[in-house]
Protein backbone atom coordinates (compact mmCIF):
# COMPACT_ATOMS: atom_id res chain seq x y z
CA UNK A 1 0.00 0.00 0.00
CA UNK A 2 1.49 3.25 -0.76
CA UNK A 3 2.28 5.36 1.96
CA UNK A 4 -0.21 8.24 2.46
CA UNK A 5 1.54 11.99 3.96
CA UNK A 6 -2.43 13.06 4.41
CA UNK A 7 -3.43 12.00 8.18
CA UNK A 8 -6.96 11.77 6.88
CA UNK A 9 -5.97 9.16 4.50
CA UNK A 10 -3.99 7.17 6.54
CA UNK A 11 -5.15 4.40 9.41
CA UNK A 12 -4.17 5.09 13.06
CA UNK A 13 -1.09 2.33 12.60
CA UNK A 14 0.10 4.34 9.72
CA UNK A 15 -0.39 7.95 11.36
CA UNK A 16 1.81 5.89 14.61
CA UNK A 17 4.57 5.33 12.14
CA UNK A 18 4.24 8.91 11.34
CA UNK A 19 5.29 10.40 14.37
CA UNK A 20 7.99 7.68 14.77
CA UNK A 21 9.75 9.03 11.87
CA UNK A 22 9.49 12.48 12.50
CA UNK A 23 8.01 15.09 14.83
CA UNK A 24 7.09 17.59 12.23
CA UNK A 25 3.57 18.45 11.09
CA UNK A 26 2.19 20.48 8.48
CA UNK A 27 -1.27 21.91 8.90
CA UNK A 28 -3.03 23.35 5.99
CA UNK A 29 -5.40 26.32 7.04
CA UNK A 30 -7.45 28.01 4.09
CA UNK A 31 -10.44 29.95 3.44
CA UNK A 32 -14.02 30.25 2.31
CA UNK A 33 -14.44 33.95 1.23
CA UNK A 34 -15.58 36.28 -1.20
CA UNK A 35 -12.78 36.54 -4.46
CA UNK A 36 -13.06 37.89 -7.96
CA UNK A 37 -16.54 36.53 -10.08
CA UNK A 38 -14.55 34.11 -12.26
CA UNK A 39 -12.75 32.05 -9.54
CA UNK A 40 -14.60 30.25 -6.41
CA UNK A 41 -14.67 31.24 -3.16
CA UNK A 42 -12.30 28.44 -1.89
CA UNK A 43 -9.35 30.12 -4.38
CA UNK A 44 -7.08 29.79 -1.05
CA UNK A 45 -8.01 26.87 0.15
CA UNK A 46 -7.44 25.12 -2.85
CA UNK A 47 -3.99 27.05 -3.30
CA UNK A 48 -3.16 26.06 0.12
CA UNK A 49 -3.39 22.39 0.07
CA UNK A 50 -1.69 22.30 -3.71
CA UNK A 51 1.05 23.70 -2.32
CA UNK A 52 1.18 21.76 1.09
CA UNK A 53 0.75 18.61 -0.20
CA UNK A 54 3.44 19.06 -2.66
CA UNK A 55 5.94 20.08 0.37
CA UNK A 56 5.05 16.90 2.57
CA UNK A 57 5.68 14.78 0.15
CA UNK A 58 8.92 16.60 -1.14
CA UNK A 59 10.45 16.53 2.67
CA UNK A 60 8.40 13.68 3.48
CA UNK A 61 6.25 14.96 6.63
CA UNK A 62 2.80 14.24 6.99
CA UNK A 63 -0.08 16.96 7.38
CA UNK A 64 -3.55 17.21 8.49
CA UNK A 65 -6.46 17.91 6.23
CA UNK A 66 -7.42 21.79 5.34
CA UNK A 67 -9.17 23.72 7.50
CA UNK A 68 -11.77 24.79 5.45
CA UNK A 69 -12.56 28.30 7.35
CA UNK A 70 -10.28 31.57 8.48
CA UNK A 71 -10.40 34.76 9.42
CA UNK A 72 -12.16 37.20 6.64
CA UNK A 73 -14.39 39.22 8.65
CA UNK A 74 -13.52 42.05 6.11
CA UNK A 75 -15.12 39.93 3.33
CA UNK A 76 -18.11 39.45 4.39
CA UNK A 77 -20.07 42.28 2.63
CA UNK A 78 -23.32 43.90 3.42
CA UNK A 79 -26.30 41.73 5.06
CA UNK A 80 -28.23 40.60 2.18
CA UNK A 81 -25.41 40.35 -0.47
CA UNK A 82 -25.35 36.46 -0.16
CA UNK A 83 -21.32 36.30 -0.87
CA UNK A 84 -21.17 33.37 1.03
CA UNK A 85 -18.14 34.20 2.95
CA UNK A 86 -18.13 32.15 6.27
CA UNK A 87 -15.16 33.48 8.57
CA UNK A 88 -14.42 32.70 12.03
CA UNK A 89 -13.92 35.28 14.78
CA UNK A 90 -10.50 35.84 15.83
CA UNK A 91 -10.72 33.80 19.49
CA UNK A 92 -13.03 30.76 17.50
CA UNK A 93 -9.88 30.69 15.20
CA UNK A 94 -7.28 30.90 17.34
CA UNK A 95 -9.35 27.99 19.43
CA UNK A 96 -9.46 25.75 16.59
CA UNK A 97 -5.92 25.65 15.63
CA UNK A 98 -4.39 25.52 19.23
CA UNK A 99 -6.40 22.43 19.50
CA UNK A 100 -5.42 21.12 16.37
CA UNK A 101 -2.12 22.12 17.51
CA UNK A 102 -2.62 20.34 21.30
CA UNK A 103 -4.04 16.99 19.31
CA UNK A 104 -0.51 16.57 17.88
CA UNK A 105 1.58 17.68 20.01
CA UNK A 106 -0.12 14.71 22.48
CA UNK A 107 0.81 12.32 19.66
CA UNK A 108 4.82 13.14 19.47
CA UNK A 109 4.56 16.33 17.57
CA UNK A 110 7.45 19.17 18.61
CA UNK A 111 7.32 21.21 15.18
CA UNK A 112 4.02 22.56 13.30
CA UNK A 113 4.19 24.92 10.76
CA UNK A 114 0.67 26.01 9.53
CA UNK A 115 0.55 26.84 6.04
CA UNK A 116 -1.97 29.32 4.57
CA UNK A 117 -2.55 31.50 1.10
CA UNK A 118 -5.09 33.65 2.90
CA UNK A 119 -2.82 36.49 4.17
CA UNK A 120 -5.43 37.64 6.58
CA UNK A 121 -5.21 34.27 8.35
CA UNK A 122 -1.89 35.88 10.00
CA UNK A 123 -3.79 38.58 11.72
CA UNK A 124 -4.88 37.23 14.73
CA UNK A 125 -1.91 34.38 15.26
CA UNK A 126 0.80 35.77 17.12
CA UNK A 127 -0.88 35.15 20.37
CA UNK A 128 -1.48 31.52 19.84
CA UNK A 129 1.67 30.56 18.24
CA UNK A 130 3.41 32.02 21.85
CA UNK A 131 1.34 29.97 23.51
CA UNK A 132 1.87 27.15 21.55
CA UNK A 133 5.54 27.77 22.45
CA UNK A 134 5.27 29.12 25.92
CA UNK A 135 3.20 26.68 27.72
CA UNK A 136 3.62 23.76 25.46
CA UNK A 137 7.48 23.90 24.47
CA UNK A 138 6.91 23.18 20.90
CA UNK A 139 7.78 25.07 17.93
CA UNK A 140 5.01 26.51 16.20
CA UNK A 141 5.21 28.73 13.03
CA UNK A 142 3.11 30.30 10.43
CA UNK A 143 4.19 29.89 6.33
CA UNK A 144 2.35 32.41 4.24
CA UNK A 145 2.91 31.43 1.06
CA UNK A 146 5.00 34.12 -1.20
CA UNK A 147 2.42 36.00 -2.96
CA UNK A 148 1.05 39.61 -2.66
CA UNK A 149 4.09 41.63 -1.72
CA UNK A 150 6.80 39.12 -1.65
CA UNK A 151 7.11 37.43 -4.77
CA UNK A 152 10.62 36.82 -4.75
CA UNK A 153 10.13 33.11 -4.68
CA UNK A 154 8.03 33.12 -7.47
CA UNK A 155 9.99 35.76 -9.30
CA UNK A 156 9.95 35.04 -13.30
CA UNK A 157 6.58 33.25 -13.25
CA UNK A 158 4.11 36.57 -13.27
CA UNK A 159 4.39 39.02 -15.85
CA UNK A 160 2.35 41.81 -14.05
CA UNK A 161 3.60 45.08 -13.80
CA UNK A 162 3.86 46.46 -10.61
CA UNK A 163 0.55 48.27 -11.02
CA UNK A 164 -1.49 45.54 -11.14
CA UNK A 165 -0.42 44.24 -8.02
CA UNK A 166 0.08 40.62 -9.54
CA UNK A 167 -0.32 37.93 -6.79
CA UNK A 168 -2.90 39.76 -5.07
CA UNK A 169 -6.88 39.20 -4.69
CA UNK A 170 -8.04 37.03 -8.20
CA UNK A 171 -5.57 38.53 -10.34
CA UNK A 172 -2.96 37.05 -12.13
CA UNK A 173 -1.73 34.88 -9.56
CA UNK A 174 -4.57 33.31 -8.23
CA UNK A 175 -6.72 33.38 -11.14
CA UNK A 176 -3.35 30.98 -12.84
CA UNK A 177 -3.71 28.72 -9.43
CA UNK A 178 -7.43 28.06 -9.89
CA UNK A 179 -6.71 27.15 -13.40
CA UNK A 180 -4.02 24.54 -12.62
CA UNK A 181 -6.11 23.06 -10.21
CA UNK A 182 -9.57 22.87 -11.74
CA UNK A 183 -9.68 24.55 -15.15
CA UNK A 184 -13.91 23.83 -14.67
CA UNK A 185 -14.13 26.50 -11.55
CA UNK A 186 -12.91 29.47 -13.46
CA UNK A 187 -15.42 31.42 -15.75
CA UNK A 188 -12.82 34.24 -17.58
CA UNK A 189 -15.99 35.13 -19.09
CA UNK A 190 -16.99 36.98 -15.35
CA UNK A 191 -12.93 38.08 -14.98
CA UNK A 192 -12.58 41.89 -14.90
CA UNK A 193 -9.10 44.24 -14.96
CA UNK A 194 -9.48 46.09 -11.67
CA UNK A 195 -7.07 48.12 -8.54
CA UNK A 196 -7.41 48.94 -5.47
CA UNK A 197 -8.36 52.17 -3.97
CA UNK A 198 -9.10 53.82 -0.70
CA UNK A 199 -12.71 53.67 0.73
CA UNK A 200 -14.37 56.76 -0.60
CA UNK A 201 -15.51 57.73 2.95
CA UNK A 202 -11.81 58.65 3.46
CA UNK A 203 -12.06 61.32 1.22
CA UNK A 204 -9.13 62.36 -1.64
CA UNK A 205 -6.05 62.86 0.30
CA UNK A 206 -5.84 59.17 0.76
CA UNK A 207 -5.45 56.04 -1.37
CA UNK A 208 -4.21 52.39 -1.26
CA UNK A 209 -2.30 50.32 -3.84
CA UNK A 210 -3.60 47.00 -2.29
CA UNK A 211 -5.56 44.80 0.13
CA UNK A 212 -3.25 45.14 3.21
CA UNK A 213 -5.10 47.30 6.13
CA UNK A 214 -2.81 50.18 5.67
CA UNK A 215 -3.73 53.39 3.71
CA UNK A 216 -1.15 55.70 2.29
CA UNK A 217 -1.61 60.06 3.56
CA UNK A 218 0.70 62.36 1.90
CA UNK A 219 3.32 60.07 0.73
CA UNK A 220 3.49 57.61 4.01
CA UNK A 221 1.88 54.39 3.88
CA UNK A 222 1.72 54.35 8.12
CA UNK A 223 -1.93 53.91 8.98
CA UNK A 224 -3.34 51.00 9.72
CA UNK A 225 -7.16 51.33 9.44
CA UNK A 226 -10.13 48.64 9.56
CA UNK A 227 -11.60 48.27 5.96
CA UNK A 228 -14.12 46.10 4.47
CA UNK A 229 -13.47 44.46 1.33
CA UNK A 230 -16.25 45.81 -0.71
CA UNK A 231 -15.14 49.26 0.38
CA UNK A 232 -11.63 49.32 -1.49
CA UNK A 233 -12.29 46.75 -4.22
CA UNK A 234 -15.18 47.07 -6.22
CA UNK A 235 -15.23 43.70 -8.42
CA UNK A 236 -13.23 41.29 -5.32
CA UNK A 237 -9.83 41.61 -7.87
CA UNK A 238 -7.06 43.62 -7.35
CA UNK A 239 -4.96 42.94 -10.34
CA UNK A 240 -5.27 41.45 -14.12
CA UNK A 241 -6.56 37.91 -14.24
CA UNK A 242 -6.38 38.21 -17.78
CA UNK A 243 -2.68 37.04 -17.57
CA UNK A 244 -3.11 33.91 -15.65
CA UNK A 245 -2.63 30.54 -17.23
CA UNK A 246 -2.92 27.36 -16.19
CA UNK A 247 1.11 26.63 -16.56
CA UNK A 248 1.72 29.66 -14.43
CA UNK A 249 0.01 27.69 -11.88
CA UNK A 250 1.25 25.14 -11.71
CA UNK A 251 5.09 27.06 -11.98
CA UNK A 252 3.81 28.63 -8.99
CA UNK A 253 2.74 25.70 -7.04
CA UNK A 254 5.94 23.69 -7.48
CA UNK A 255 8.01 26.76 -6.76
CA UNK A 256 6.36 27.32 -3.30
CA UNK A 257 6.37 23.52 -2.49
CA UNK A 258 9.88 23.61 -2.73
CA UNK A 259 10.29 26.79 -0.75
CA UNK A 260 8.00 25.80 1.78
CA UNK A 261 9.89 22.34 2.09
CA UNK A 262 13.68 23.72 2.37
CA UNK A 263 11.67 25.37 5.33
CA UNK A 264 10.66 22.70 6.82
CA UNK A 265 14.00 20.62 6.47
CA UNK A 266 15.54 23.32 8.53
CA UNK A 267 12.43 23.00 11.11
CA UNK A 268 13.01 19.74 11.21
CA UNK A 269 16.51 20.33 12.80
CA UNK A 270 15.05 22.95 15.72
CA UNK A 271 15.92 21.98 18.89
CA UNK A 272 12.12 21.39 20.12
CA UNK A 273 11.22 18.93 22.37
CA UNK A 274 7.80 18.87 24.57
CA UNK A 275 8.22 17.26 27.76
CA UNK A 276 4.51 16.91 28.79
CA UNK A 277 2.37 16.12 26.12
CA UNK A 278 -0.57 15.52 28.79
CA UNK A 279 -4.01 16.96 27.88
CA UNK A 280 -6.07 16.92 30.60
CA UNK A 281 -9.04 19.45 29.62
CA UNK A 282 -9.41 18.39 26.01
CA UNK A 283 -13.06 17.58 26.50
Amino acid sequence: MAKRHNLLECAFVDAAEWFKETDTVIVPVGSCEKHGAHVPLGTDSFTTINVAERAAKICNVPYTPLMPFGYSPHHMGRAGEGCGTITLRADTYRAMLLDIARSLIYHGANKIVFVTHHGSNTKPIDELLRKIRFEYGAFAAFYKTPTERECEVVAGILEGPPEETPGWHAGEMETAQMMAHDMSLVDMSRAVNDRAHAPEWMGPDFSKKDGTITVKFRGSENIYVPMEHHEYSDHATIGNPFRGTPEKGIALFEKEAEHLADFIEHVKKFPFVVENRYWGDRA
